[in-house]
This record gives C-alpha cells, structure tokens and sequence, in this order.
C-alpha cells in the first residue's frame, strides 16, 4: 500500500451547487455506485480509469518488480496521466464551458466528475513522488544510479558541465520577457519551462519564461557512470549571462497540459479532410490549460502570475515536490543496461506451423494460422506482406493503418508493391489521436509512391485493423485475410498483447472486401447512411462490423447466454478486453448473471460494471492483469449450448467503438485455435494470482494472492516449449534479400 503521507493541496472551490445523485463525492476515494434512481449501477468510467493507473503505479512500488521495470512503471504512470488530462479532462472541460449538465450513465455531472478527478489526481500525484523519493531514488543509488544537484558536483565536473553548456545548450535557448512590452509568451503543451523571476538594483522585478529545449536529454549523464543532473538546474545555474545588469532571484520549473481532445464534424469538413484536420491540429495546440504543475518552491505571486495570464483555476494547479515530468525517467531505463535491474529477456518465437520452407501463402490455404503477440513473433505479418509485395501472383494489396512506427517495414513494403505496378489500397486513420502528424506524413509518402490512400469516413474512426491480399491462382483469385486486435506496428507488437489471424475462408474474404469497399466508396452521405443505420445491401456472412451491428450482436449473445441459462443448457460468458463501458451491454450482462450465466471479465483498464452485488452481478467476476506487456487483446468466448464459440475483435465494449468507429469481430472457426484462446489466453489470465487484481462491489482492486500463476510468464514458458526460437525483433524485421534488390533497382530507376 502506497504511504499515505499527502501533499498540501490548494483547496477544490467553484464547483457549483449541484446535488449529486449518488453518494458525496467529496468523501469518495474510490468510483461511486450509482443509486436507485439508476437502473444500472455503475462505476464512474473517469474514476475507473484512474484506478487502473493506480495499478500501473503500484507496479512501480511492488518490491518483487525488478528496480529499473520499476521505474519504466512509474514513467508509464506519468504519461499516462498526461493523456488523460489532455483527453478525457479536457472533455470535461469543454462540456463545462459549453453548459452542458448532463449526467454520466453513474449519475455526475461535468462539474462533479471534474471536482472527484482532481481530487483522486492529488492522491495519485502525491504517491508518486512519495515513492520516487523514498524508494527508487535511494534503490538507484544503491545501485551506482543517481540523479544529482549540480551542488554535489566537483570544480572539475562543473567546470565540463559550463563548457558543455556554452557549446551545445546555450545557443537553442530563447528567454521570452512579461512586461507592458512583451505579452505573455506561448506555452506549448507538455513543454518544460522555467520562471524566471530577476530583480534590478532598484529592487524592481521582473519575470522571464524560458523554456527548455525537447532535442537535448532532460538527464544530463556525468562522466562514464550513471549519474545524471536534471537540465534544468543546470540551466539555472547558467542564467547570468543572459540577462547583465540583472539578478536572477529564482528559476522555477514549470509545465502546463493542454486539452487536446478534437472531434471532426461533417459540417466541418469542407473539401478536404486532411486539410480540415492540419488545421485542428494547430488549433488544438493552442487550446485552453487544463492542468498546470510547477515546482514546490514557487511562490504566491508567481502562481498567481501564472494562473491569471492563462486562466487555471487554483484547484488545476499542482505544487510538485521534486522532477517535474516523471515520464521522463523513461531515459534511465533506456541508458541503463544492467540485466540483474530488468526483466529476462524474451525473443518472440515463430509458431512451429510457420517455421517450413513453405512460402507463407501455402502454409495459410492448408489453414488458418493464429499468433499470440508478443509471445509469437511479428515477423509472419510483416513477411505477409512483403511476400505479397515481392509476388508476381499478387495483384492487389488492401490495408487499413491506423498506428505505425518510424521506420515501419511494413509500409515500406506496400510503397514497393504500388512502384511494381501492383493496386495497393491503404486507408490511413488521420485522426489516430496523438499520431495525427505521422499519419499525414505516411499518407502524403505513400501517394508519393503510386498508392491509393483513403481517409476512410467523417464522423466514423477506421479503427479495425486488417489486410487483404489478392493473388491470382490457377486462373482465379484468392483472397488471404489478416486480421488483428493490434496496430501494424512493430515496436508495439514487442510490448503490447495482441491476436493476429490469418485466412483463406472464402466468407470472410468476401466480408473484408466489403469493408474495404465500404471504406474507400462511401461519400459523406453515404457515412451518415452508416450512422442512421439504414446503410442498404450491407450483409455480412462472417464479420461483425461496427457501427452497423457490433452493438446489437454483442447484446443478443449475451441474451441467449440467459435463455440457455434458463433452459438448463451449458452457458457461460468468458471475455478479454481493454474497457467495458456501455451501460446497455452492462445491463445485459447483470441479467445474465441473474439468470444463472456465470460471467469472467478479463478487463485491463475501466470497467463500469460493478461486480459481486447479490441479486444483480452475484455470478460476474472481473480480473485485470497488469504486467510487463500491455495486455491489448479482445476475446469473447460463449458456452452457447454447447456449440461454443470464440470470436476476436478490434473493439471494446464502449459507446465510441459501439457507434463512432469501424471495428470488425470476427470468428475462430479452427477448433484447435478456438482450444488455445480459451485453454491458454483466457483461463490462465483468469488464474493469475501474482500479476492479477479483483474488483470488488466498493470499486477497490484487491491484489490477488498465492504466487502460483503470472500468466504472462505461464504464456512465454509454453511458447518457449511449443514453438521455434527467432532473434530479437530488429534482426527479424530486416527485408529479404529480394526486396532489397529490388528497392535498390527501383531508386536507381527513380533517379533517372
């Protein structure tokens, strides 16, 4: 348990008079139930997805964790609080300011979920610090890791530390003046800055922002060691020269977090979409401050300063005792290499189906082919596709791309296809939060390159991931299918749990072909076709796609559950996602287990559902499992009678992936494979009793206890037993020698 010693805060005040449905938020430290005048309790979702990164942060305070994973958590915590003060609190926020009083599905309006946020943030924030400053920073240190003040170090070190400064550091920087002459500077969202306060001989003050440069380390490493001295105490210690006549009093750190929640409307889209979402993207970084942090040494008037030229109420600003940014520390965890401080190693493997000297396409037409991420290797989906590239017998490629990595293999190899004359279709998601900018970057390259690129559908998310490949056989052609609950992205596909299926079923081929014509033929009122519901001749044989059926055929699964229940006949419900938000799935749920349905719910991050209530959800459980890999796979599995069915998807169950995005759900139809998602992937991350955590009726996690099954462990071991061994993912990923040849012919072509 975290200590429970607190940071002062500035009191919470004009949050409004509003009475809340259910219990007072101001004496809840845990997601309140909703109360009888809702038919369905609820865990608020806000507060829910602050307790799942409580549980991130308790990875960074739990002893058995090895030191550094134990920072890489804490850095993890951090920024993953950072995204939600740009998202979900700056939703909040603009509802807020646009009057909207409307309550959540658990009874809260805008005001009183933000008052219960900032409070719980407090809690969090203040854990945080406690355990860098009386756990890893003295565990470091003990193990020849510090951070130190630019105080502790030698004439020598310092005498190198000003040299470095004058040469590498000091020409970037710009400090910006606050007087009658100069307005108040732009703050970009995220950055580091320093306050400045100076004083004259005259004792008349003055007040300078600098802000610190992203392209130097925010750790300065001293010497061959590992010690590191924050950048910005050594700028503060080198701030004479650049303002002579002047005294600097004080440099506080600073930093401020911006809502950067968009939402691209039809109406606003006039001829362009990718133009349309450039020109948010600039808007969105000059948005309001939701959150401002600054250094536990600032005073009174500077606060106030800062608080009125950018409009934060006192109740947004947090005094931080100690590195502001603690994302950051993501730097020692990358520098520091010492393997007694980490987990194992882990290479992926390639399953024993894959390992032949078959080309890939051989191996799918005998059947179909599951990997297991990160536990199986990455490596067959991005050779899917360079095959498909390099194979004359190929003559189209279709890919949905929502997130990708810098240097990503994968579109490299769709690039090579379109120059070799092949019709290569690729739908980029522009609006891929956070990864907007190298989206349009990717989409202008691949144009650039003779491919088809598609910005899918105002007002609906490409959020399904998946490929077709058409290749000519015998004189007909064949559709191979790959679809994925992850992203086609390899650095994630090392660090995220995820499902990858690949098929020749003539359905589903038939089914994947009609989402991508869907995706790529739809004008915009063809889209709000889609979102009425009334979208014509959309039939699926295999598939269920949102926003058209997703919602309904995850409600009626549940409702035959209860009438198998209720006829004596085997059923259960097993299912592994990200969130289980919706309130009408929620509602189905609760009346399954009246029925006698037992329920597992693998769910990692929020979960409105409130599990355990006699009478309501008696026969539900919920266990989340947070480990070294980002559990990031969806698997829903029905008893059904006895005919069982297992069914994997892209899409949790959440209003947005409900109705605002295109997922697709699709079928296991291999009874082995069905066998190995159920027997391995769901019951063990159901039995994890060193990695998992119950939720309880109150909204408390409790850790499970006993030590016999980590399951992410459990799942590498039969990996290791049942597969063949691959090296680490930058050895696997390189192109075949083929393809490399022919990207060298077609350059010198180019160049021409």
């Amino acid at each position: 348990t975290p200590k429970q010693a607190r940071l002062a805060a500035v009191p919470v005040t004009g949050e409004g008079d509003e009475t809340p449905s259910g219990p007072s938020i101001s004496s809840l430290s845990l997601p309140p139930l909703a109360t009888a005048s809702e038919p369905v309790p609820l865990f608020n979702r806000e507060l829910s997805w602050l307790e799942f990164n409580q549980r991130v942060f308790e990875e960074a305070i739990d002893p058995s964790v090895p030191l550094l994973e134990r920072v890489r958590f804490l850095a993890i915590a951090s920024n993953n609080l950072d995204e939600f003060f740009m998202v979900r609190v700056g939703s909040l926020r603009d509802m807020i300011s646009a009057g909207i009083k409307e309550r959540s599905a658990d009874g809260l309006t805008p005001k009183q979920q933000l008052k219960a946020v900032r409070t719980r943030v407090r809690r969090l924030l203040g854990d945080m610090y406690d355990a860098l400053r009386d756990d890893l920073l003295p565990e470091l240190k003990t193990n020849g890791v510090r951070i130190v003040g630019y105080g502790s170090l030698s004439a020598r070190e310092q005498s190198q530390l000003s040299e470095h400064f004058e040469q590498q550091i000091a020409p970037i920087l710009t400090p910006l003046a606050f007087d009658p002459g100069h307005p108040f500077p732009f703050l970009a969202n995220l950055s580091l800055n320093l306050a400045i306060q100076l004083e004259n001989d005259r004792g008349e003050e003055h007040v300078v922002f600098l802000k610190l440069p992203t392209n130097v380390p925010r750790l300065i490493r001293i010497g061959e060691g590992h010690r590191y001295l924050p950048l910005g105490p050594l700028i503060a210690e080198h701030l004479g020269p650049f303002f002579p006549g002047l005294r600097v009093r004080t440099a506080v750190p600073f930093r401020v977090i911006r809502n950067a929640d968009i939402s691209i409307r039809e109406d606003e889209v006039q001829q362009d979409l990718l133009q349309t979402i450039e020109a948010e993207l600039r808007r969105r970084e000059r948005k309001e401050v939701v959150w401002l942090e600054i250094g536990g040494e600032a005073d009174e008037s500077l606060i106030g300063l800062l608080a009125d030229a950018m409009k934060v109420e006192r109740a947004d600003i947090f005094r931080a005792p100690g590195l502001l940014k603690l994302s950051d520390l993501m730097q020692i965890y990358d520098e520091v290499k010492k393997p007694a401080l980490r987990e194992p190693p882990f290479n992926p493997r390639i399953p024993s189906q894959l390992a032949t000297s078959e080309d890939i396409f051989s191996i799918i037409r005998k059947r179909d082919v599951l990997l297991h991420r990160p536990f199986d290797s990455f490596t067959p989906v991005v050779e899917f596709v360079q095959a498909a590239a390099d194979d004359p017998g190929v003559v189209a490629i279709k890919l949905t791309l929502y997130r990708s990595d810098r240097s990503s293999p994968i579109i490299e190899a769709l690039m090579l296809a379109a120059q070799q004359g092949k019709q290569v279709t690729v739908v980029v998601e522009l609006q891929a939060r956070f990864d907007e900018m190298k989206n349009i970057a990717w989409a202008r390259r691949l144009e650039q390159s003779g491919v088809q690129v598609v910005y899918g559908l105002v007002g609906l998310k490409t959020h399904c991931k998946l490929c077709l490949v058409v290749r000519r056989e015998e004189g007909r052609l064949r559709r191979y299918v790959h679809l994925s609950t992850g992203n086609y992205n390899a650095m994630t596909a090392a660090q995220y749990t995820d499902i990858d299926l690949f098929t020749v079923n003539e359905e589903i081929g038939e089914d994947t072909s009609t989402v991508m014509n869907l995706l790529t033929g739809f004008s915009l009122a063809s889209a709000q076709d889609i979102l009425d519901h009334t979208a014509p001749g959309l039939e699926w044989k295999q598939l269920v796609v949102a926003p058209m059926d997703y919602h309904r055929w995850v409600i009626e699964q549940i409702e035959r559950e209860a009438a198998h229940a209720k006829a004596g006949r085997p059923a259960g419900i097993a299912a592994k996602m990200n969130s289980l938000v919706d309130a009408a799935v929620i509602e189905a749920l609760y009346k399954a287990s009246q029925a006698g349905v037992k329920i597992d719910l693998l769910i990692r991050g929020i979960c409105c559902l409130v599990p355990g209530l006699p009478g309501v959800s008696a026969n539900i459980r919920v266990v989340s499992v947070v480990d070294r890999f980002l559990e990031h796979s969806r698997i829903y599995h029905f008893l059904n009678g006895g005919e069982e069915e297992v069914w994997v998807s892209s899409g949790d169950w959440m209003p947005r992936n409900f109705f605002r995005r295109i997922e697709v759900t699709y079928p296991i139809l291999d009874p082995e494979i069905r066998r190995r998602l159920t027997d391995e992937v769901l019951a063990i991350g159901m039995a994890d009793d060193t990695k998992g955590w119950r939720l309880l009726p109150d909204g408390q996690y409790e850790r499970r206890t006993g030590g016999r099954i980590r399951s992410q462990e459990k799942l590498i071991e039969i990996t290791r037993s049942e597969a063949v061994p691959v090296g680490p993912y930058e050895e696997s990923l390189k192109r075949p020698a083929s393809i490399r040849k022919k990207e060298k012919q077609l350059r010198k072509k180019s160049s021409r």
